[in-house]
């Protein structure tokens, strides 16, 4: 059985594609938290949590990189901060790249993300930059377009009774967010 190191943007995207993997026997799976772009610090720490709680019920081995770093993530955004492409493609960057070394410092067989699983993320960007990474550090990106199962997936989480935030995690995203229900 193949290790697969899943980066793990919060429990209600890891589910479908917990499940997806888990039914396919091919992989053992561990989850990969490392998100310093979610915002503010209460919302990291809730996701985290309800994360935490998702691996416990769901048997999912997790790895955590617990250490609160919105400043790698600030410096990673500082000059591409106004056009959202950029800023979501340095975040892309961060965060695959250290799933990237991680898995490979650990001798896992292959890495992907559950950001995969979104259809509000930039997902062919994303696709392209696990390609990228898998090249440069010499491991497996496993690719699977896990957007066929939005509905499922939120229809798990919510049978879960999982914590479900309204927005991607950074403070731009928050903002997106409000400033859509103000024009509403």
């Amino acid at each position: 059985m193949k290790r697969l190191l899943l980066h793990v943007c919060c429990a209600p995207c890891t589910c479908y594609v917990h499940q997806c993997l888990s039914k396919d026997k091919k992989y053992a799976i561990t989850g990969f938290w490392y998100n310093p772009n979610i915002h503010p610090f209460l919302e990291y720490q809730k996701r985290m949590m309800t994360l935490g709680y998702y691996s416990n019920e769901m048997n999912l081995p997790l790895i955590r990189k617990t250490k609160y770093s919105l400043e790698e993530w600030m410096e990673i955004i500082k000059d591409k901060y106004k056009e959202k492409d950029k800023r979501c493609l340095g975040c892309y960057q961060l965060r695959l790249e250290e799933t990237a070394k991680r898995a490979k410092k650990e001798k896992f067989d292959s890495f992907s993300t559950t950001l995969l699983y979104s259809k509000f993320q930039m997902h062919e960007n994303i696709k392209e930059l696990g390609q990228k990474l898998a090249h440069t550090y010499n491991i497996e990106f496993y690719y699977q377009d896990f957007r066929l199962g939005w509905k499922e997936g939120i229809e798990i989480s919510k049978k879960l009774d999982l914590y479900r935030q309204q927005y991607c995690g950074c403070i731009f995203s928050e903002k997106e967010r409000f400033d859509a229900a103000a024009e509403k």
